[in-house]
């Protein structure tokens, strides 16, 4: 009974590490940075691969127990941040998370983000898997795009879980 019980666990193994990757879905340019002592934000490029849409639904870090999935949109001409309940990655294509756009907010920081510190986070792709990303601080990095419009808008704290910022 014990030997089948162990070659049960062994053949689901396989099995259970598989379902914690994200086959197919790969991370490019991840670096995060310190908007202020309590909270910072980690950028990124995902290519989905697959012939379906990916969706992260939830973010886990190393450095804090709030990890949320933002955006930013303009209301009213002000540019507002705001928690977002999952970021879709076409298939066959790519998602920023970037400035001024989709991210991936650290709250709650107990130890403000040094250049050169590393975030470890887990990104939850639902039925597309688990992807460990690691993220370096890069305070000093410049925006690019658009989006650096809006880079400034972090620095001034979360209340609420909304930000306005003047609109481009």
């Amino acid at each position: 009974m014990k030997t089948l019980i162990l070659a049960a666990a062994l053949t689901a193994a396989p099995t259970l590490a598989a379902l914690a990757d994200a086959p197919g879905i790969t991370v490019t340019d991840a670096y995060a940075r310190s908007t202020n002592p309590r909270s910072g934000a980690v950028f990124m490029t995902v290519a989905n691969a697959n012939a379906a849409d990916c969706r992260i639904t939830a973010a886990t870090a190393d450095v804090t127990p709030r990890a949320e999935l933002h955006t930013h949109a303009e209301e009213n001409g002000m540019m507002k941040m705001t928690p977002v309940e999952a970021v879709t990655i076409p298939a066959g294509g790519t998602h920023a998370l970037e400035r001024g756009g989709d991210h991936v907010m650290l709250m709650a920081l107990e130890t403000p983000l040094k250049d050169g510190d590393k975030v470890a986070l887990t990104l939850d792709l639902g039925a597309c898997g688990t992807l460990p990303v690691e993220a370096v601080v890069d305070n000093k990095r410049p925006a690019s795009g658009h989006a650096g419009g809006h880079a400034g808008g972090h620095a001034g704290g979360h209340a609420g879980h909304t930000m306005p910022m003047p609109a481009n």
